[in-house]
């Protein structure tokens, strides 16, 4: 996943976070399309994710124990995140504290 920031307003990050195990997160990503502040995702079910920031980038992504993980190039090594959700919204989380946060399109 590419990472953007986003900037939702403070009641949007004191929400109440729950962490997500493998199978939430395969059922909350499954399908949607996520709006970040500059950018949008697209999960398929095929596995396929497409990113867009302007410019359409093709990706994949699974489920790897209890995070989402994603490659966007074949010669690419796989990034993994944990997810949380606090209603429509998902936030992803790396192993170095970075934060990518999202809102479900409805």
């Amino acid at each position: 996943m590419f990472l953007a920031l986003a900037n939702f307003t403070s009641a949007d990050q004191e929400k109440d976070w729950q962490e997500l195990n493998g199978a939430e997160i395969e059922k909350a990503l499954t399908g949607i399309t996520l709006d970040y502040a500059f950018a949008w995702q697209e999960f398929r079910a095929s596995g396929k994710t497409l990113y867009n920031s302007g410019a359409g980038n093709w990706g994949i992504w699974r489920v790897e124990g209890n995070q989402y993980c994603s490659q966007w190039s074949l010669r690419d090594l796989w990034g993994c995140y944990w997810v949380l959700r606090a209603g429509d919204h998902i936030r992803f989380t790396g192993k170095h504290g970075d934060i990518t946060d999202g809102r479900i399109r409805k």
